[in-house]
């Protein structure tokens, strides 16, 4: 088996600075917004619907792209809040 590849920012780098990203199908830009993953991973989705050519005829296709930071799924929980403020002295 391989070496495990860490991720290299924090969650809170990523909130804070990834940026959609564009990405071109069929000479078409389309744009994959910034985006947590129930799983916990971190990256990019996209979900669409785009035409393309089959020997002149065109065709619908559907757009379904994840772009995950790799090892960003085995970054730490953010951190556990302190106990509520009840505003009591």
């Amino acid at each position: 088996m391989g070496k495990k590849t860490s991720c290299q920012v924090t969650r809170e780098q990523f909130r804070k600075g990834a940026k959609a990203v564009t990405v071109v199908i069929n000479g078409i830009p389309q744009i994959a917004e910034v985006k947590e993953f129930a799983t916990g991973s971190l990256g990019w989705y996209l979900n669409g619907k785009t035409m393309i050519e089959i020997d002149g005829t065109p065709v619908s296709v559907q757009i379904g792209l994840n772009l995950t930071i790799v090892g960003s799924k085995d970054l730490p929980a953010d951190a556990a809040q302190g106990p509520a403020q009840t505003g009591e002295a």
